[in-house]
């Protein structure tokens, strides 16, 4: 195995590892959305996929979770929906390349064959590059509906406004480094496959016949 195979094996399982756990903060975090207001100078206000949250200048945090599932938002539905299969995706894809780097032996034969590493390999860095998009997607989908309801410019400026929290940069660094962990896990494949396709193989076409070496020759008979 070469360098920079290598090193494209494990630079893919560290991006891959750093989106989850980035996909996991994203999908806990209350501060999807905040609001502050004037109205209400001492409290602001944070929206998540779990839970609303005050809070107060003080520093202290109150939060209540929402009460009903069939009473949420079609967005914040669809958001928990699709962070949850980014979360199991990602978490598959990594359980699928780690047994696939060649650094790591399995505790099987079959785990040690370069196809079957290859494959797990090839599967994990395709079901990151899933997570991925299933992590871009809402995150980019309540900043779009954020926009369009409250950066209006029909809307009057004494209306309050819904912010982007950091709950929505996180999970864009975390659709980002899923893709980019995917694609080396892809890229490090491709490099292998190319690189046994050009090894040459020697096929032995000496026959020995009646003491002296010479090339094998077939012959097809016609009864």
């Amino acid at each position: 195995m070469g360098p920079s195979v290598g090193a494209l094996e494990l630079l893919g399982a560290a991006f891959s590892t750093g989106a989850w756990l980035c996909s996991l903060a994203t999908t806990l975090m209350s501060t999807w959305l905040t609001l502050s207001t004037d109205l209400l100078p001492t409290e602001s206000y944070e929206l998540g996929l779990w839970e609303t949250c005050v809070v107060q200048d003080l520093g202290s945090l109150m939060c209540r979770p929402y009460d009903s599932l069939l009473g949420l938002p079609p967005d914040i539905k669809l958001a928990r929906i699709l962070m949850c299969s980014a979360l199991g995706s990602g978490l598959l894809g990594l359980l699928l390349a780690v047994p696939g780097l060649r650094l790591v032996n399995g505790c099987c034969v079959q785990l040690e064959d370069a196809g079957c590493k290859r494959a797990l390999k090839m599967a994990g860095g395709a079901l990151c590059v899933v997570a991925g998009v299933l992590g871009l997607v809402p995150v980019s989908y309540i900043a779009h509906l954020t926009v369009l309801r409250f950066f209006d410019e029909s809307v009057p400026d004494v209306v309050p406004r819904w912010d982007f929290g950091d709950a929505l940069f996180c999970g864009w660094t975390a659709g980002v480094l899923h893709l980019v962990g995917g694609a080396l896990l892809l890229a490090s494949c491709l490099q292998l496959h190319r690189r046994d396709s050009n090894v040459p193989v020697h096929i032995p076409l000496v026959a020995v016949a009646t003491g002296e070496r010479r090339p094998a020759r077939t012959r097809t008979e016609y009864v």
